[in-house]
This record gives structure tokens, sequence and C-alpha cells, in this order.
């Protein structure tokens, strides 16, 4: 009898206290969002430049 073949979930890892608390500190939360959207304003401004 042959076992059954693991499903993707199987061989994901199990994240860490300090990733978990990451994710669920809102200071750091708000810092990632306000990077990520410094990020997205200079490509904006980027691709705005280069039309004109």
């Amino acid at each position: 009898m042959e076992k059954a073949h693991p499903t993707p979930w199987f061989y994901a890892t199990k994240p860490t206290r300090w990733t978990l608390f990451l994710r669920t500190f809102v200071p750091w939360q708000i810092v990632r969002f306000l990077a990520i959207n410094l990020k997205m304003i200079a490509i904006i401004r980027r691709s705005h430049a280069a039309l004109h």
C-alpha cells in the first residue's frame, strides 16, 4: 500500500515568533505601508516625467 502524496501545504515553513510579531505589530505595518507608498510615488513620477 502506497502513501498518499503530500499536498503543497505539507512543505510550507512555519513562521517564527518574530515574523508573527511583525505581522501583527501595527507601528511596523504603518512604516511598511509608508515605505511601499513612497516607492510607488517615485515610480509613478518617473513614468510621468518620461511622458513629457
